[in-house]
């Protein structure tokens, strides 16, 4: 069983779930946050926690809904999963063979890492995508910008056309992490406009050059780059 919905709904989703499993069924997830799975499962799950196996798939895309399926989503892309201390061998090994069936390279992760890491990776590069979009749909003249934005403006935000009700449960259930990697970020933006300010070409260009190096070395790596949003 793959349970894939906002994760504020997972608790209220496990308890209705919980009488009707069996002693055999293995359920799995796709939800963005862990931690907050983990602790629904835990006090839903009872005599059923062993078969559960917590999963993020590291795939995805701006659409959403049943119109949106897509068999090839998975191919080459990453799943990490989080297993409980108490997640049967069997369960898991189930679960990892499900998605290498769907073409996915599997991974595994502590929940608290997987949540810290994605924070850094997923949640905040939405997140800034969306309050971008948002701040120029505030101006007055927001149609005048919008008609003359091009690729690059297009590329940032392409992700803020994802589900807003996917994104406010992500952000709320990674608040720690989320709000740390907030306020690394808004140190470089203040770093950069320092830059910018004083006309420090030295260090605009260190920041410019160390970024597209490691943007370039990443992009020769990774599986996939550019075409779908990684949630």
């Amino acid at each position: 069983m793959l349970i894939a919905i906002p994760v504020a709904q997972y608790r209220e989703t496990l308890a209705a779930l919980a009488p009707a499993l069996s002693r055999t069924t293995v359920i799995t997830d796709a939800g963005s946050t862990k931690q907050d799975v983990v602790l629904a499962a835990r006090e839903t799950l009872n005599a059923h926690l062993s078969q559960f196996v917590p999963g993020h798939p590291i795939a995805g895309s701006e659409r959403s809904g049943a119109d949106a399926g897509d068999a090839s989503l998975y191919v080459g892309r990453q799943v990490i999963l989080t297993p409980l201390p108490e997640t049967s061998a069997a369960a898991l090994r189930r679960v990892e063979e499900f998605w290498t069936m769907c073409g996915a390279r599997v991974a595994r992760l502590d929940a608290a890492r997987h949540d810290r890491i994605l924070a850094a990776v997923s949640h905040l590069p939405h997140l800034l995508a969306f309050t971008l979009v948002a701040e120029i749909a505030s101006r007055q003249d927001s149609d005048e910008y919008l008609s003359n934005a091009g690729s690059g403006f297009r590329d940032f935000t392409r992700i803020a056309g994802s589900s807003p009700e996917m994104w406010r449960d992500v952000a709320l259930a990674n608040r720690d992490a989320l709000l740390t990697e907030l306020a690394a970020y808004r140190s470089a933006l203040d770093a950069l406009m320092l830059s910018i300010e004083h006309g420090d070409e030295a260090a605009l260009d260190a920041m410019l050059c160390r970024a597209a190096e490691t943007r370039r070395r990443w992009g020769a790596t990774a599986t996939g780059v550019g075409d779908r949003a990684a949630t």
